[in-house]
């Protein structure tokens, strides 16, 4: 980061620049069964150079990345060439964001942890939760991660953040017979707690055995679809990313401040938050990829929206004062029905999607079903092969959101999200 910084303080062409840079120490635990076959310790950085070149009333821009095995003739090489390339790039002027010094830790309690005595633990976790009969888990990767982020600019912003993360990739897998099933379970926190990993894979244990004993119920069926937090996350998502900066900008958002998105429907309200950190998320952060630091903003309160959100540069085109940086983490606020409520009457659960489907411009929300559980009023039983579809408008006119919260990844809200009438096919 020196060495290219100096190179770049020379260049008189360049009107600014930024470089990222990630420094990575890793512990990482291979697991065929429950035999552990390969131990691997990695230490590695990735660098990122974007510069700026401000022409013909202008701004250009242009990134590349370096190796440590490179030399001062070969990165200078690179950025004469990313000048070349930034001039053909017309962006509307704006400013970086300017001055800012800090480094801080993110809260994480695998920082100062012992990586083998910690991935023991882990892996010790993991395999507690293979007890299923007919049950197995054939892989297991485990990568302890120790990341240190740091940000510089040409006007002065130098950030550094340091996190602890880990990352668990399980193949749950239940036989009969000849006959296999298998899930991937890709599972990822800041904060180790031996009993919650043990939960999360008898979960995926349990869930696998059911994929293969799951069968296609009758259908078409018109029913109440319940949503657990990875699908009420990515559907949340949905919403926030039309109210990005660079979406209101480019006139490509199909909602503005004051637009009321459920219409003064019967349903929960939805007030959503968009924050810099969740407890235990990995996506957990000071500061955006341009060292802009982050400003809470709440984009949805009782189904209005009431903010937009973004990067500096986009903030900066929308005569924004304090552009809120791109933000990693939601919350959502509880809802007034509880769990057991949602579940009184028939409904079918989504326990894995191959991913929910919205489209705001064609008011469409679906999505392929691979498990769920379906309740008629008198049993629950899996079922697999189907898929649902509905109008977004209905949806969020008409949804409940349960009072009970979890907090899941990037996201902290609602354990169960109902989406009544939905179609299945």
């Amino acid at each position: 980061m020196s060495r290219v910084i100096e190179l770049l303080k020379q260049n008189s062409q360049l009107s600014g620049w930024r470089v990222n840079e990630t420094a990575t120490k890793s512990y990482e635990l291979f697991f065929v069964h429950k035999n552990l076959e390969t131990v691997r310790d990695t230490d590695t950085v990735t660098t990122g150079v974007t510069v700026y070149v401000d022409h013909d009333g202008k701004k250009g821009e242009s990134s590349f990345e370096l190796s440590a095995a490179m030399g001062e003739a070969e990165i200078q090489k690179k950025i004469d060439a990313a000048v070349q390339r930034a001039r053909l790039v017309f962006n509307e002027p704006y400013e970086l964001p300017d001055g800012g010094v800090l480094d801080k830790n993110l809260p994480s309690n695998i920082w100062d942890a012992d990586p083998q005595a910690l991935g023991r633990e882990i892996a010790d976790a993991v395999f507690a939760a293979d007890t299923v009969p007919g049950g197995s888990i054939n892989a297991c990767e485990i990568f302890l991660y120790k990341d240190t982020v740091r940000v510089r600019n040409s006007r002065g912003v130098d950030k550094t953040q340091r996190i602890g993360r880990v990352m668990i990739e399980a193949i749950p897998t239940f036989t009969k017979g000849t006959e296999s099933v298998e899930l991937y379970e890709d599972y990822r926190f800041t904060e180790f707690d031996a009993a919650k990993v043990t939960a999360e894979i008898a979960r995926r244990m349990a869930e696998v055995r059911d994929r293969f004993q799951a069968k296609k119920p009758q259908t078409p069926m018109e029913i109440s679809v319940l949503l657990r937090p990875m699908e009420i996350r990515n559907l949340l998502w949905e919403l926030a990313d039309d109210l990005n900066y660079s979406a209101v900008y480019s006139h490509g958002n199909l909602h503005k401040t004051g637009d009321d998105l459920q219409e003064n429907g019967t349903g929960d309200k939805l007030t959503v938050t968009l924050k810099a950190q969740v407890p235990g998320s990995e996506k957990s952060s000071w500061f955006d990829t341009d060292g802009a630091s982050f400003r809470e903003t709440r984009v949805i309160e009782n189904g209005v929206v009431g903010s937009y959100y973004g990067s500096s540069r986009f903030g900066q085109y929308l005569k924004i004062q304090e552009p809120t940086g791109n933000l990693p983490c939601l919350k959502a606020e509880a809802g007034s029905m509880t769990k057991a409520d949602m579940k009184a009457k028939p409904y079918l659960e989504c326990a894995s999607l191959s991913g929910i489907q919205v489209d705001l411009f064609n008011d469409y929300i679906g999505g392929e079903i691979r498990l769920a559980y379906y309740f008629d009023g008198e049993k629950t039983v899996p079922v697999t092969g189907i898929s649902m579809s509905g109008k977004l408008s209905d949806v969020l006119k008409a949804l409940r959101l349960s009072s009970e919260t979890v907090i899941e990844g990037a996201y902290e809200g609602p354990a169960l999200l109902l989406m009544p009438g939905m179609k299945v096919l």
